[in-house]
C-alpha cells in the first residue's frame, strides 16, 4: 500500500511509482471489512458513521469493504496522488493526507472508525502515525490494522534454513535472499506479540487479534496457510482490532 510520504526523495519516487502493488488480497480485505461492520454495528438513522482509509491505495480494499458498509461513510486517505486518482474510481470520496502531526484533514476525535491495512510495513515512523491516527478518532473510536506477519508459519521454517523472510526487504531495487518477485517497499514488520504491544503502548486497547492467508503463497501451499489462520500468530497476516482509549 502507498503511504505518507518518506526521506530521501528516493522513497517518494518509489511510493508514486504506478508499478509497484497497492492493493493486497481479497480474502484480508473481506475479513477486515467483516471485524469493521460488527464493530460499528448496523447504521443508526440520522448517526452515520464515518471510516478512514487510511493509505487507501488505489481504493481497492475500500471498494471490497463497501456492501458490509452501507450506510456509513467511507473516506480513502493516501499521500500518493496516482493512488488517489485510482482510488477515486472506486470511492466516492478520497482526499490527500499524511500520518504526521496534524496531517490528516480531519478535526480530533471525529472519525468513528480507521482502517488501516498494510500500511505500518511502509513507515519510517509509525508512532507519529498512531499518534495522528488516535487524534482523528473518537473516544473508543475503532482501530482496524492489518500488516504481514513476520513469524508466519513458513518464516520460521524459511530462518531456520538461513532464509530472509518473505515480506523482508533488504532493496527497493531488487528482491534479494527471499521468495517472491515483487519490491513493495516493506520497512518495518511485526509478530503477533510485537504488534499488540506497540499498538497498545500507542494508547489503544486490543479487543481481537485474528489471521489471515496471503494471496501470494503458491496454490498447493493455500490450504496450509488457510488453516494457518486459526493460529493468529502463525498467520500469514495480521488482523488486529483495537479501541482507542
Amino acid at each position: 500500500m502507498t503511504t505518507t510520504p518518506m526521506k530521501p526523495p528516493e522513497l517518494r519516487d518509489f511510493y508514486e511509482n504506478p508499478s509497484v502493488p497497492v492493493a493486497s488480497g481479497t480474502p484480508r480485505s473481506l475479513r477486515q471489512a467483516r471485524m469493521l461492520a460488527a464493530a460499528l454495528g448496523p447504521p443508526v438513522a440520522g448517526r452515520e458513521q464515518t471510516v478512514l482509509d487510511i493509505g487507501c491505495g488505489d481504493g481497492t480494499a475500500a471498494a471490497t469493504a463497501a456492501p458490509f458498509l452501507t450506510g456509513h461513510r467511507v473516506v480513502g486517505i493516501d499521500w500518493s496522488q496516482d493512488a488517489l486518482k485510482r482510488a477515486r474510481a472506486r470511492m466516492p470520496y478520497a482526499v490527500r493526507g499524511e500520518l504526521t502531526g496534524g496531517g490528516l484533514p480531519f478535526r480530533s476525535g471525529t472519525a468513528d472508525a480507521v482502517l488501516f491495512s498494510e500500511v505500518i510495513e511502509h513507515l519510517v515512523d509509525p508512532d507519529a502515525a498512531l499518534d495522528e491516527i488516535r487524534r482523528v478518532l473518537r473516544p473508543g473510536g475503532h482501530l482496524m490494522l492489518s500488516t504481514p506477519n513476520l513469524a508466519a508459519w513458513y518464516n520460521r521454517g524459511l530462518l531456520l534454513a538461513g532464509v530472509q523472510p518473505v515480506f523482508s526487504e533488504v532493496s527497493l531495487r531488487a528482491i534479494h535472499g527471499r521468495p517472491g518477485r515483487e519490491v513493495v517497499g516493506h520497512l518495518r514488520l511485526y509478530t503477533a506479540r510485537a504488534l499488540r504491544e506497540f499498538v497498545t503502548a500507542a494508547g489503544f486497547e486490543v479487543v481481537r487479534l485474528r489471521g489471515a492467508p496471503f494471496h501470494g503463497v503458491p496454490r498447493p501451499l493455500r490450504a496450509l496457510d488457510r488453516l494457518a489462520c486459526a493460529v493468529p500468530s502463525a498467520a500469514s497476516i495480521l488482523l488486529l482490532h483495537a479501541r482507542r482509549t
